[in-house]
């Protein structure tokens, strides 16, 4: 439930905020996608979408890929016209939407050029669940209590990829997957140096320097797979393995709002969920077999009365729950024939300056999985 006041505090805040897109802002973006940069980007790169407009305090310099279509398309209309849409001043960072009368999307920038981050804030009779930290921009704990009204609250990520949980050390306690612990130890106060060039200017998303977190150590849960963090009343929100797209990667299942919180293991831009037979290189690796996720994957599905909606991090969401069924129908394609693939795609690492291949192959009326394969 909305807390008293909450929605007042965003109230106005257009009207102070300078817009994303003015005539100087929209100049930048057209001389940005007009120059290739070098090193450490690389040349070949997309370096903008149509702008999208905003009040958000960062503004996109250029784009490390581009994103499909479909979903630009769906985050246009969805930035410019829901009407949930809120920037509460405590974090002129986040945009704030109301999904259900108890979730909300936590709304912001990708800062290293990829598609922009969903997070998910359940709030329980009792207690509160966030899903993701994101970067860390900003006040991310003020403005989850501003807007449970100060209830307790878990922490818990998906995976430990930058853009879900270098927000971490906001925060006290940050709950995951007993395989996730160790990468999430691996987190150092040097981890959002790439995000600038060698003169210390940004070089995806300009915001200030000194609104990322300062690192702190902080206690980290590794918990069983069937772990329920109990947000009061008997609100209980699952945490589901699925491995894949990360050796430790979870979905969580919110049963009340039938509800199911997806990571990056489908996304409506491009699902990147393992390997043929490629190992990850990590502690567990083997959990991003495409044969592991896939056991993972029909565990999901088996259990689809258990929720109606799919919440991935990136792009669209409250996708009906039959996406998950189509997506287990393309992995076991790709297992049977990995040289089926649809396409191939150029996919650059952060300081790459030639790309490497994905294969690509399409997931029946949604988007692709993309996948590892080492043919030798």
């Amino acid at each position: 439930m909305r807390t008293a006041g909450a929605g007042a505090a965003a109230v106005g805040l257009a009207s102070r905020l300078p817009a994303a897109t003015d005539a100087a802002t929209e100049k930048k973006a057209v001389k940005a996608a007009e120059t290739f940069p070098v090193h450490p980007v690389g040349p070949g790169r997309r370096k903008t979408m149509w702008p999208i407009r905003s009040e958000l305090k960062s503004v996109r310099i250029k784009h490390d890929a581009p994103i499909d279509p479909v979903s630009w398309a769906y985050m246009k209309e969805l930035r410019e016209n829901n009407k949930t849409r809120m920037i509460y001043p405590v974090n002129p960072y986040v945009e704030v939407y109301q999904f259900r009368e108890n979730l909300y999307g936590l709304f912001t920038h990708n800062l290293d050029g990829g598609g922009d981050v969903w997070m998910f804030l359940t709030v329980g009779p009792e207690k509160a669940l966030l899903v993701d930290t994101a970067y860390g921009l900003g006040d991310i704990k003020g403005l989850c209590d501003q807007i449970t009204g100060g209830k307790p609250l878990y922490v818990a990520v998906t995976h430990e990829h930058f853009d879900h949980a270098y927000g971490a050390c906001r925060f006290d306690k940050v709950y995951c997957h007993e395989n996730l612990k160790p990468y999430l130890e691996l987190q150092n106060a040097h981890q959002w140096d790439y995000l600038f060039d060698d003169y210390g200017d940004n070089i995806w998303v300009q915001f200030d320097r000194e609104d990322l977190p300062k690192f702190k150590k902080f206690e980290i849960d590794g918990v069983p797979d069937g772990y329920k963090f109990d947000l009061g009343g008997g609100y209980e929100v699952e945490l589901i393995f699925q491995g894949g797209h990360s050796a430790g990667h979870a979905a969580y299942l919110d049963k009340k709002n039938r509800i199911v919180f997806t990571g990056d293991n489908i996304i409506c831009d491009t699902s990147g969920c393992g390997s043929v037979n490629i190992a990850g290189r990590g502690p567990h690796g083997e959990e991003q077999l495409l044969s592991n996720y896939r056991k993972n994957l029909k565990r999901l599905v088996d259990r689809m009365g258990e929720y109606d909606y799919v919440y991935p991090a990136h792009f669209m969401v409250d996708v009906e729950n039959y996406v998950m069924a189509k997506e287990l129908e393309c992995v076991d394609a790709v297992l049977a024939n990995p040289d089926g693939w649809d396409y191939w795609d150029a996919s650059w690492g952060k300081a790459a300056t030639a790309p490497s291949g994905r294969y690509m192959k399409h997931i029946h009326g949604f988007s692709v999985v993309y996948y590892g394969y080492n043919k030798g």
